[in-house]
């Protein structure tokens, strides 16, 4: 259908625009009726927390994703464990097994240094896709938006494909306060001197969702979506929903 008049949305292989959600072991049975109707709407798939561990058929997970062009990579907090008990080497040769070509890098558990980060990333962008986080997951860990802006920039330039603002699948943490409100100023400010088609902000609920669509517009990427939101975000990206009705009569001047 195409009679209606709504925002235009990034079509095919994105670059920006991107929904990427969380999978916090969804069974393949499940997970295959969900993608055979949904997998256009679905841009990367985050294995989340530790899970890829423990999955026992993550090969066959793995595929499916892949062979629905979805990228895959696993949460931030595995990289930490193996940061942790100086196991990068054996993770990074585990991932190639998988055939998982994306890495997310991240201290939202692990105070890691910046320039450690940075310089694990200048290692392994040789083999893989990076994808960093910035933010803590302890919503008492207040960060100067100096210190957020600073990041960001210094991983991209490190050559990070997109780089995560924290926000946790609670909506608590990071970019948000501990009773789920969004730091607004922050974003404001990230958005103002940042390249936002490069940032991917965590908006795990409807609400942080159409913050993001309204402030940014439709082609906003967003991150930790729940699965079964997936169709319910796109509707909100298409001014379909009440919250974002009016994105259509607005000017978007967006190289699609």
């Amino acid at each position: 259908m195409d009679f209606l008049q709504l925002p235009s949305r990034t079509k095919g292989t994105r670059s920006f625009g991107l929904t990427s959600v969380v999978d916090f072991g969804t069974p393949i049975g499940q997970l295959q009726h969900i993608l055979e109707d949904y997998h256009q709407l679905i841009d990367i798939a985050k294995l989340g927390i530790g899970t890829a561990y423990v999955f026992p058929n993550l090969k066959e997970k793995i595929k499916l994703y892949q062979d629905y062009n979805i990228k895959t990579y696993c949460g931030g907090t595995l990289f930490e464990k193996c940061y942790q008990q100086n196991k990068i080497t054996e993770y990074l040769d585990w991932l190639k097994e998988l055939n998982i070509e994306w890495v997310e890098v991240s201290n939202g558990t692990l105070n890691i240094p910046l320039h450690e980060r940075l310089q694990i990333i200048s290692i392994i962008k040789k083999d893989f896709h990076v994808i960093a986080e910035v933010g803590s997951k302890d919503s008492f860990n207040e960060m100067p938006i100096c210190d957020w802006k600073t990041e960001i920039n210094s991983l991209l330039h490190a050559g990070c494909e997109y780089v995560i603002t924290e926000g946790r699948d609670s909506g608590t943490a990071g970019i948000y306060d501990n009773n789920g409100s969004i730091k607004a100023e922050l974003i404001f400010e990230l958005i103002e001197d940042i390249d936002w088609k490069k940032v991917i902000f965590e908006a795990p609920s409807p609400k942080h969702q159409m913050f993001f669509i309204n402030c940014i517009g439709s082609n906003v990427n967003l991150g930790n979506v729940k699965i079964s939101d997936v169709l319910i975000l796109e509707t909100q990206r298409r001014g379909l929903r009440s919250e974002t009705f009016n994105l259509e009569e607005q000017e978007w001047t967006l190289p699609l």
